[in-house]
This record gives C-alpha cells, structure tokens and sequence, in this order.
C-alpha cells in the first residue's frame, strides 16, 4: 500500500470542545463574548497609554506590547474555535493548521519574553528609583521588545519549517480546539524525534528559562523591599509589582499545565488551554486596571475627556 505523505492529505480535523452538539450555540455565545470583551479591553488599554502622556514611562510601555500580544494571541485561535462550535466539519487546511501553530508557539514565547522583560523593568523601578529613567531609556526599552520578538519569532520559524517537512500520513484527527506543534507529531509517520528535541530545547528557552529570570527578578525585589524601613514604603513598592505578578501567575500556571499534560483532548487538557489561550488575554487589562491606580486614573481622564461632554 503506498504511503500518503504531507502533498496528498489537504486538510486536518479538529475534534474542538468535548461538548455535546445540543448546547454548542451557548458555548459559541459564551466565547464570542470573551473574545469581544479580549478586543475591546485590549483595544482600550492602547489607545488609553498612547493618549495619556502620564503613561509615558517604560511599564506601560511594556504593558502596551503584552495588550497587542494578547490581541495576536487570542486572534490566532478564537475565530477558527467560534468557527468550529457552528461547523459539522470541523476542519482546516494543513497549510492553515501550520500557520496557527507558528502564530500561537510565536506570540506564546513572544510574551515569555516579555514578562521577563517587565519583571526586570520593576526590580530597577524599585532598587534603583532614581536612575530608573536613565536605566530604562527609549533605546533599551526599544531593543529589549525587539529582542523578544525577534527571538520568538525565529525560534518559531525553525521549529515550523521542520514540522512543515514531516510525512503526514497517519490519523488526520487533532484532539484539540487549535493547532499547536505538540499535536502534530502524532499525526505524522516521518521520524519526529529531532522535531521533538528542538520543541523540548525552545520551550526550556523560552518558559523556562524566562521563568527563571522572572524568579531571579522577584527574589532581588523582595530583597530590596525587605530592607525598606517603613512600612507604607514597602506596600507602594509591592504595589507596583502586584498587577505583573498575577499575570505571570495565571500565564505561567495556564501554560506550564496545558503544555506537560499530553495531547489527549481530556476534560482538564481543554480547560488549562481555554485559559492560557481564551480566558487570560481577557483578564490581563482588567488586572491592570483593577490592581492599579494609574490606570485608573488614566481610565477617569479618558471618560471626561471623550465622553463626559456627550452626557
């Protein structure tokens, strides 16, 4: 029997959601509905850090850069998901089904990246106050997001082009609402060991070796608040950090989990995946906004600004 390879199967399956076809449409409403408030607040913390000069400084600089990965991130699966819970067949091109792999590995090691960056960004913020704008200038603040799109990016290039080389000739069913590199393998009947070693050595890169300057970062901050006198200084000093913390937190936990349990489509699998992919880039600027007065204020100003004159 001859041996179908990646030119002869066009499409991939994607089983989605483990729920029952009956109440698809209130799950479809459900996540249509997070994707518009992911857009809209995503959407309002840009232009909110672009119009008001008080936000001018490097955080909300970086802040900016995870509202627009969050943006990527959730565009790159939430509309083909949507798609899918209206859709008998549920299906998508190879050639699809590898562009939202790399976009998704891409924008995910682009964020690792990045709160490593904003996690640096607070430890100068607060063991070095007063130099902070000397430390963290335009061109530093500049290369480091650069570098962390750069690096993601071409991490992400590698590892795609090589799964693009792989012999796809086995079960073309995805237990899986998206296309990640860690559901492909299985598909494919080429030798992935090679593309299984270069996953392994991108994800200690990028997650776990980010994780670790985040760590090194904090414990540094905890130092340095730990040996602040007053006890108001070290509350506005933990303050600053508390809104960053609770991202990394909900990325770090959602994303360690969905990526070390197998690719099974199992009940729990589904549920840490929605959250690192549907659910976080939701929360993050209500985190924001919630866990910070500057936003807050920013957000007031904003309304009397564009809207009060209409009441």
């Amino acid at each position: 029997m001859a041996m179908k390879n990646y030119s002869a199967i066009s499409e991939f399956v994607l089983l989605g959601l483990p729920i029952e076809p009956r109440i698809q449409a209130v799950f479809f409403v459900l996540f249509l509905l997070i994707y518009l408030l992911t857009l809209m607040g995503n959407f309002l913390m840009l232009l909110m850090i672009r119009a008001d000069f008080h936000l001018h400084t490097p955080m909300y600089f970086f802040l900016g850069q995870l509202s627009f990965l969050d943006l990527c991130h959730s565009s790159v699966t939430v509309p083909k998901m949507l798609e899918n819970l209206l859709s008998e067949r549920k299906t998508i091109f190879v050639e699809s089904c590898l562009a939202q792999a790399f976009f998704v590995f891409a924008t995910g090691g682009t964020e690792a990246c990045l709160l490593a960056v904003m996690a640096y960004d607070r430890y100068v913020a607060i063991s070095c106050p007063l130099l902070y704008g000397q430390l963290m200038n335009k061109q530093l603040c500049a290369g480091l997001v650069w570098g962390s799109w750069s690096l993601a990016f071409v991490d992400a290039l590698i590892n795609i082009l090589l799964a693009a080389s792989l012999d796809y000739c086995e079960d073309q069913t995805i237990p899986h609402f998206s296309c990640e590199l860690s559901s492909l393998f299985p598909l494919s009947c080429s030798d992935t060991s090679p593309n299984f070693t270069l996953l392994l050595c991108s994800s200690v890169l990028h997650f776990f070796g980010t994780f670790i300057m985040i760590v090194s970062s904090y414990a540094r901050i905890v130092s340095t608040i730990l040996s602040i006198s007053s006890t108001s200084g070290r509350s506005k000093a933990f303050s600053t950090c508390s809104s960053h913390l609770t991202t990394v937190i909900l990325f770090y936990g959602s994303g360690f989990l969905s990526y070390l349990l197998p690719t099974s489509g199992s009940p729990l699998e589904m549920v840490f995946s929605l959250q690192y992919s549907v659910v976080t880039p939701m929360l993050n600027p209500l985190i924001y906004s919630l866990q910070n007065k500057e936003v807050r204020a920013a957000l007031r100003r904003m309304f009397r600004k564009y809207f009060h004159p209409l009441l």
